[in-house]
């Protein structure tokens, strides 16, 4: 049946595409962002009356950033009913963590690793955006990155291809629902394509330089898993790969994504991309870059104009293929029909609809729930949490904890200002005696998505009286870390610390009183040696959205058992970054003798990691037994791993069981350790379970440096534990 609806409307975009002129073919591979109030009046200025214009003529194939049902039915109508062939519009938005309902920052639910939940947050957040007039947005964001400088490594579920090639798969099946004509599923894109996340120095845009091992064993995975969800869309990365803008890299465009892993949908660029070709020392004009970008498989150019002012001159001067124009438009149109656009426009415009979904109790509960389970517990010394419910004195300090905004995170540009539950707010649900004082403020004058957020490293107004307050309680429960902006997009960091005066408030409070419990708001990993070592409980809590402070607060109080586990290593210090636990072993990787110098390592800092990939406690204990390992592969193509999980605590509580595996010698060195499986386990008080993993050619394989997937004889080790430092470990051999 599914086969027979893709050849049905293969049909159809060959009998719309036999009907077109080349410049309303062309017009469909252009996206516009939004560019007026399409219920009003239309303004007078050139520009803004030419795209209009365009609107009617069929010129345009996509507008972003318009939302509301109001809106859109408005801008559809015209493209419908007024253009020559009535195609209708796909309207994107990025809905990246939520539309207007804000769920936790990417990186934050990657750390619940609980799939079911992640599925059905990006669900959520589809049904809100699909409610608002919404069908497209862009995500998910599967870059891989090691280095926690880079501001975006918030969008995506951090440092590790195996983790993130199910966090995207996930990610794209929620969005896009199992019918993308059903009214609540939405386009999902996969970005960047690719190696976004390895910018050089951490620094935003800047070009990524790596070898073709990294290329086919790290970066292109979650890409692949998210093209085998069946992901309609990709899009372009902003950096330069090995010297060759992505935006027009064949390589990648035409011979990995379209050619060998047969993507049948379209590629968009990213904002203005097309045009970015030119100082990028690539192009030398318009018309090149056009060229450049759409041959080498961009379908579709954002915010450039590039292709709608170049390629029909370009193609009747046979520098651009008929058939590379009508290779995209049909993508384009394809993608199109898929979402029941052409059997009904105004699907997505039922106000009715947008009323009712759109931040109701059940996209709050789900935020809720997700927020839950992406808090990690880093340390928790004498059991200073769960705070008791009564009889405890407790002082609230940090300006982020009284925060309405900060909790947002980035990317919530439908969100309403101020409107997330702030800790402050949670936590008095608990304790209506709970004291609190500000301390310092973060942040100077207003916040604002597309300006540097300013960071108060003078005023120390409040220290003192949070100081005071401090001396007379049984615990304070400090709030620190990044203000929501301060990751995300060009927002990149040459410091992991606490901003600001943090590090100074917290030292000085901890000389008044040292039972503290630290809760961290960040987007990214954070270096902070010191809280570590002195601090008796920290809680990451990350930017946790809408529903912040209640989940905070119920972790606090000990109604939610933390299950938590860090998606990125946190690093000791910043000259450590990047960071890793999947690297690869040097010829010195250990220390021969106390004193002695030629082996990989920092006079002046340790190699481990402040916290592990992985790590993460729970308020119950877990032990880990009888690791026990069943080589069939031999015969069946089979190795099993069985072990015994034992809750000894009091406390139900869940763990996330994680497998590595390392292939000891290979013909191309593979890393220390590999993330191979894991299994997310609920277990009773003082119960055990046994755990299997199967590990099978997929997972004892790797791609060599020609992208060919490779199984290699030999001796492995298999570890099984809590965090990717676990050393719980067996040995087997594989032979043929």
């Amino acid at each position: 049946m599914a086969n027979d609806k893709k050849s049905v409307i293969d049909q159809k975009v060959d009998s719309l595409l036999s009907l077109m002129t080349l410049e309303e073919k062309i017009g469909q591979m252009n996206q516009y962002n939004g560019f007026m109030d399409f219920t009003g009046p239309v303004p007078n200025e050139e520009d803004i009356e030419r795209k209009f214009e365009h609107i009617k003529k069929g010129y345009v194939g996509s507008i972003l950033n318009v939302r509301g049902v109001e809106e859109i039915r408005a801008v559809q109508k015209i493209a419908v009913e007024q253009s020559r062939l009535g195609i209708p519009l796909i309207f994107g938005f990025d809905v990246i963590h939520g539309y207007q309902t804000m769920s936790p920052i990417p990186l934050a639910e990657a750390a619940s690793w609980d799939l079911k939940a992640i599925k059905e947050s990006a669900r959520l957040a589809a049904k809100e955006a699909a409610a608002a007039g919404i069908n497209w947005t862009f995500a998910p964001m599967v870059d891989i990155s090691r280095d926690a400088r880079w501001g975006r490594v918030m969008e995506g579920a951090g440092e590790d291809p195996y983790l993130g090639s199910k966090i995207a798969t996930a990610r794209v099946k929620g969005f896009q629902g199992d019918d993308l004509s059903d009214k609540e599923s939405i386009i999902a894109c996969a970005k960047h394509f690719a190696a976004y996340g390895f910018p050089e120095s951490g620094r935003e845009y800047n070009n990524a330089d790596l070898g073709t091992s990294t290329l086919y064993n790290v970066v292109l995975p979650p890409f692949q898993a998210a093209n085998s969800a069946g992901v309609r869309t990709f899009m372009n990365s902003f950096n330069q790969l090995n010297g060759i803008p992505a935006t027009a890299n064949s390589f990648l465009l035409r011979d990995i994504l379209k050619e060998k892993w047969s993507f049948d949908g379209f590629v968009v660029s990213d904002w203005g991309s097309v045009a970015e070709l030119i100082p990028h020392g690539y192009a030398r004009d318009a018309s090149i870059a056009s060229k450049l970008a759409v041959n080498a498989g961009t379908d579709m150019d954002m915010e450039s104009y590039f292709y709608l002012n170049e390629l029909v001159k370009l193609v009747n001067d046979d520098q651009v293929n008929t058939s590379t124009i009508n290779d995209a438009v049909r993508r384009i149109l394809k993608v199109k029909f898929e979402l029941g656009l052409f059997d009904n426009p105004y699907k997505y415009c039922d106000k009715n609809l947008e009323k009712k979904i759109i931040g109701s109790t059940e996209i709050a509960s789900g935020a809720l729930d997700m927020a839950l389970k992406s808090v990690v517990l880093l340390k928790n010394e004498n059991q200073t949490l769960p705070l008791k419910k009564k009889g405890q004195k407790v002082l609230l300090v940090g300006a982020l904890a009284s925060d309405k905004d900060s909790p947002l995170g980035n990317w919530r540009a439908a969100a309403i200002e101020n409107s997330a539950v702030s800790i402050l707010e949670g936590m008095q649900q608990y304790d209506e005696n709970l004291i609190y004082s500000k301390g310092p403020e973060l942040i100077l004058g207003k916040t604002e998505f597309a300006k540097e957020v300013q960071i108060n490293t003078q005023d120390r107004f409040g220290m003192k009286e949070a100081i005071q307050a401090a001396k007379d309680v049984d615990v304070v429960v400090m709030v620190l870390g990044e203000h929501g902006l301060q990751s995300g997009e060009g927002r990149s960091r040459s410091r992991l610390d606490l901003p600001g005066l943090q590090q100074e408030l917290l030292e000085k409070v901890f000389k008044v009183n040292r039972n503290i419990v630290l809760v961290l708001n960040n987007g990214r990993p954070l270096a902070i040696p010191w809280a570590k070592k002195n601090i008796p409980a920290i809680v990451e809590a990350w930017q946790l959205g809408s529903q912040s402070g209640n989940a905070v607060a119920q972790v606090l109080y000990g109604d939610y058992n933390p299950s938590g586990k860090l998606p990125m290593t946190f690093p000791i210090s910043i000259g450590q970054v990047p960071i890793y636990y999947n690297h690869k072993s040097t010829g010195r990787p250990n220390l021969p003798s106390a004193d002695f110098v030629f082996w990989s390592h920092y006079q002046d800092e340790s190699n481990e990691p402040l916290w592990a990939f992985g790590h993460g406690l729970s308020y119950s204990k877990f032990e880990y037994t009888d690791l026990k390992v069943v080589n069939n592969y031999s015969t069946n193509g089979i190795v099993k791993v069985e072990l015994t999980l034992t809750n000894n605590s009091n406390r139900k509580g869940k763990e996330v069981v994680q497998l590595y595996l390392k292939d000891k010698f290979s013909k191309v060195v593979r890393p220390v350790k590999e993330l191979k499986g894991f299994q997310l386990i609920e277990l009773a008080p003082n119960t055990s379970i046994q755990v299997k993993f199967e590990l099978a050619d997929r997972e004892l394989g790797f791609y060599d440096n020609e992208g060919k997937w490779f199984i290699e004889q030999g001796d492995f080790e298999v570890y099984v534990g809590g965090s990717s430092s676990t050393d719980l470990s067996r040995s087997f051999k594989l032979l043929n």
